[in-house]
């Protein structure tokens, strides 16, 4: 246990030093709606739902939403990096083969999911970013790059999760307004 305490603790430290402010806290919030989701998620679930962003933390290796003309291409090269920072954390806190090989397949997949865990970690991480990273995203990106991205990720929720961000709340009417036209779309 104490190998996986480590790699909670290395991983946290690394997306420490994101310059996305809301990194941290996202990281975080999608460990807390896994095991909402799945009371009994198992370490590798775990450690894949603290990392599955950490390549933007990695100045250096980060993988550039700029150098993709395709949003999916983007974040599927973004979930292979963080896999492979995630390895090299794993093998340095000495956590066992098996679960280094899970957790980083799940980050790896977990824009898209596709099976039971990578569908949790993938439903985990969308709720999270409408219960964080929106607001400040918002701020950062204003509202025709927020909306594109909170359809991209509505799209994605499984039933189960888009009743949970449906209940979703923000003191900013803007916000609220913007929430509702991604639910809206959705139906259409």
């Amino acid at each position: 246990m104490h190998n996986i305490d480590c790699a909670k603790q290395k991983i946290r430290a690394v997306i420490a030093g994101s310059r996305v402010p809301e990194d941290s806290r996202h990281a975080d919030n999608t460990l807390e709606w896994l095991l909402r989701l799945e009371s009994n998620a198992g370490d590798a679930l775990q450690l894949a739902a603290l990392a599955h962003d950490i390549d933007r933390a990695d100045d250096v290796r980060k993988v550039k939403r700029a150098d993709f003309d395709d949003y999916d291409a983007f974040k599927s090269a973004h979930a292979r990096n963080s896999a492979e920072i995630l390895r090299s954390i794993l093998i340095r806190c000495d956590v066992e083969a098996n679960i280094v090989d899970e957790a980083c397949r799940l980050v790896e997949v977990h824009e898209v999911g596709g099976d039971l865990h990578s569908d949790l970690l993938k439903d985990a991480d969308s709720i999270s970013y409408f219960d964080v990273n929106l607001p400040l995203y918002y701020q950062r990106e204003g509202w025709q790059e927020t909306k594109r991205r909170s359809s991209w990720g509505y799209r994605r929720l499984s039933a189960r999760a888009r009743e949970l961000v449906n209940k979703t709340c923000y003191q900013d009417e803007t916000l609220m307004q913007l929430l509702r036209e991604v639910i809206h779309e959705d139906i259409r």
